[in-house]
């Protein structure tokens, strides 16, 4: 059973995923609108993923017997000055979520809720991977610096995300 303070931090990171979720779709809609098909694919990618680790917490919560909380998800940006940007916002929020769900780790822990500890280590080895990729693509757009056809390139290559 999930104490209160657990059970609000979950709701709490469930919003948060959510968010992530609604951010990485504006930013895929703000790419599509600029001929950036590959980064607009690589974005929606994202936000589909960020929608299943919401429903991963949420079917926690619930398997629990606890109840899931909804609040509003707060607007994401519309606008950015290009896919650097986006990327670089993309690698800022990640670090953001790696440190909430550190920080729900670490209340777990305090609480003594171990199930919820041993639920939450998938969590943290997907920000692992999530801050990886992001800095991946960073540094790729940065190596572009000048070089206008390349980007071309380097958007084509981000489409190809999810493809199999």
């Amino acid at each position: 059973m999930l104490t209160k303070a657990v059970q609000d931090a979950l709701n709490e990171q469930i919003n948060k995923e959510l968010y992530s979720s609604y951010l990485y779709l504006a930013m895929s809609a703000y790419c599509e609108s600029n001929s950036l098909p590959g980064s607009a694919a690589w974005t929606k990618v994202q936000a589909q993923e960020e929608h299943g680790h919401a429903m991963k917490l949420f079917a926690y919560v619930n398997d629990q017997g606890a109840q899931v909380v909804l609040e509003a998800i707060a607007k994401p940006p519309a606008k950015f000055k290009g896919p650097l940007e986006i990327f670089e916002k993309i690698l800022e929020h990640e670090k953001a979520v790696t440190a909430s769900i550190h920080k729900l780790y670490a209340l777990a822990g305090k609480e003594n809720d171990y199930a919820t500890q041993i639920a939450l280590q998938w969590f943290i080895t997907e920000q692992v991977e999530e801050e990886k990729s992001a800095t991946e693509v960073v540094n790729q757009w940065k190596m572009l610096g000048e070089h206008k056809g390349s980007e071309i390139m380097l958007d084509r290559q981000l489409g190809k995300r999810g493809q199999k």
